[in-house]
């Protein structure tokens, strides 16, 4: 009798960690079916309140959000360009690039270019020993040192990138440098391009303010109103990298008063804002601040006074979209987003879900614009 009470019990010791495993699955199991309830409940709620929201684009002048487009997607010329450099071939990179246009345009176009040889420079190599004094080649391996450093480094907060990543950063970046000195001695004397270049490089390499201002005098010698030089300049002056917000403003407001009209300089002030706002965790209301208000007056008039074809008006009309929607100018702003037509451009282009934060600030301006035309009515 005894024997088999302790049979008994010895089987119950050794399946009670069979049932309770059994039971913990069980309750696990129970535990991810409830947050997948949750999930799929908050998600419907989600849709529900986006529905309440959705307007009829067509009734305001605007394309369906199936139809938008990124501004930095890549058109069926530079698509042409870069299947050919992937396939090894260089020149229809040499022929897109060789276009006769300004210093800014040319920088626009070679940006794509740079980004692919920063993954795969087979065929740029194969275009420098073939052509080994071609200023045009030069620059672009020196831009593409720089993406490629970049992408070594990630866009992670300084914290979450590694040693090993930031040793990779600094001696691409070097090597950089070393290209842009060699791009800048075969480039016409008159190209500011090899000293735009270096303005990222000033930034990687922790270059004084003293030694980036050297930099600028050449650029600026060579083109004072280069737009992708101050674009790039502005984010040097910053806080989170060489400046300050007084340094910046300082930057980019002596840039605006010496430029002419339709420069689209201007609207590179919002962006200062941005960063100003972004860097301080200021709430979206201080957009509606008066000297953000004046910012944008003059942003406005600087894009009524420019080229309707001046490469950079999306870029223009997106931040003015943007800030005029923070700023409680709703009517204004859904002027901007019909001029942009199928394009989303920055900044949208940078936050997390492009095509939805263009979509969600679209209807708070249409929306805002009606009861506006209601109330004068």
């Amino acid at each position: 009798m005894i024997g088999i009470i302790v049979f008994a019990v010895i089987g119950l010791v050794l399946l009670f960690p069979v049932v309770m495993t059994r039971l913990a699955k069980r309750k696990l199991a129970q535990l991810e079916r409830a947050k997948a309830t949750i999930a799929n409940h908050e998600a419907r709620l989600a849709a529900e309140e986006r529905a309440k929201n959705t307007i009829v684009p067509a009734d305001h002048g605007l394309l369906l959000g199936s139809e938008l487009v990124l501004d930095d997607e890549p058109g069926p010329e530079e698509e042409a360009v870069l299947a050919a450099a992937k396939g090894g071939d260089w020149r229809p990179a040499a022929a897109h690039l060789a276009v006769d246009g300004s210093a800014n345009v040319r920088w626009i176009r070679q940006r794509s270019l740079a980004l692919l040889a920063a993954e795969d420079d087979t065929w740029l190599r194969a275009w420098r020993a073939e052509r080994p004094q071609d200023p045009t080649a030069a620059l672009l391996h020196a831009d593409a040192l720089v993406y490629l450093a970049w992408n070594i480094r990630t866009s992670a907060r300084a914290n979450q990138v590694t040693r090993e990543q930031f040793e990779g950063f600094h001696r691409v970046l070097l090597e950089a440098a070393e290209a842009a000195e060699a791009a800048a001695a075969l480039a016409p004397a008159d190209d500011p391009n090899p000293w735009v270049v270096q303005i990222s490089i000033a930034m990687g390499l922790n270059w004084s303010n003293d030694r980036f201002r050297q930099v600028w005098s050449e650029l600026a010698e060579r083109d004072p109103y280069h737009w992708a030089a101050h674009a790039r300049a502005l984010q040097y002056w910053c806080a989170k990298w060489h400046g300050s917000h007084e340094l910046m403003h300082g930057f980019i407001d002596g840039a605006i008063a010496a430029a002419p009209a339709g420069s689209l300089l201007a609207p590179i002030k919002l962006e200062a804002y941005f960063e100003q706002f972004g860097q301080d965790r200021e709430k979206l209301t201080a957009w509606q601040r008066p000297e953000v208000g004046a910012a944008l007056d003059a942003a406005l008039a600087d894009v009524a006074a420019a080229d309707p074809d001046h490469p950079r008006i999306r870029y223009a009309r997106g931040w003015l979209a943007y800030a005029l929607s923070r700023a409680g100018r709703p009517t204004e702003a859904l002027e901007q987003y019909r001029a942009l037509g199928r394009f989303i451009p920055q900044p949208f282009t940078n936050f997390n879900d492009p095509r939805q934060s263009f979509i969600d600030l679209r209807i708070d301006a249409v929306q805002g614009a009606v009861a506006a035309a209601r109330r004068k009515a």
